[in-house]
C-alpha cells in the first residue's frame, strides 16, 4: 500500500468513527425520582437538549456528586452569562447494577431524607443492567462518571467523562447554545 493510501485509509476510519460517535443514540432508560415518579429517557417531549450524567461504580459516585452543584447552578438554576440562551433538561443518574442493586432502596431512603428538593428533582435512580449502556455509549470504566448531551431524538451530540472541571462544563454549555 502506498503512503497516500495509508493516510487516506486512516482518515476514512477517523471520519467514520467520529461520525458514529456523534450519531450514537442513548438507550432507553427508566429511572425513579425521589418523589416516586418515573422518568423515561430519552424523553420525546423534551423542550430542547437533555444533559445526562451517569455513574455506575462506587468511585464514580462521588465524582458525579462533584458535578452536581456547579452543573445544577449553571444549567438548571441558570447562573451564568449564557444560561438563559438555551433550554435543557438535566439528569444526574446513579446506576445500581449487579451486586450493587441491593443498595438501591437504602440509598433512595437516605437521599429522600437529605437531598435539597430542587436538586432532587434532577436525580434519577436507575436499577438494572449496564451492558446495553456500555455497548451503545462506549462506557469503559465504572470508576468515572459520564456526561452526555442528547438532542430531541436522543442522539448523543456531546460527550465528556471523568472528574468535574470548569472546561468540561463550559464545553457542555457551548454545545447547548448551538
Amino acid at each position: 500500500m502506498r503512503p497516500r493510501s495509508i493516510v487516506a485509509a486512516v482518515l476514512t476510519v477517523t471520519i467514520v468513527s467520529s461520525a458514529f460517535a456523534q450519531t450514537a443514540t442513548f438507550p432507553p432508560l427508566e429511572g425513579e425520582k425521589a418523589d416516586g415518579g418515573r422518568v423515561q429517557l430519552p424523553d420525546p417531549a423534551a423542550k430542547g437538549f437533555t444533559v445526562v450524567g451517569l455513574a455506575y461504580g462506587q468511585k464514580a459516585s462521588p465524582m458525579l456528586e462533584e458535578w452536581a452543584e456547579p452543573a445544577f447552578l449553571r444549567l438548571v438554576a441558570k447562573h451564568g452569562l449564557f444560561a438563559g440562551t438555551y433550554e435543557a433538561d438535566v439528569w444526574f443518574i446513579p446506576m445500581f447494577i449487579g451486586g450493587n442493586k441491593a443498595a438501591y432502596e437504602p440509598s433512595m431512603k437516605r437521599f429522600r431524607k437529605s437531598a435539597d428538593p430542587e436538586v432532587a428533582d434532577h436525580v434519577l435512580f436507575y436499577q438494572g443492567e449496564i451492558e446495553v449502556f456500555e455497548q451503545a455509549l462506549g462506557l469503559h470504566s465504572k470508576d468515572i462518571p459520564y456526561f452526555f448531551v442528547l438532542d430531541r431524538e436522543g442522539r448523543v451530540v456531546h460527550r465528556t467523562e471523568g472528574a468535574f472541571s470548569v472546561e468540561k462544563l463550559d464545553a457542555i454549555e457551548e454545545r447547548l447554545m448551538e
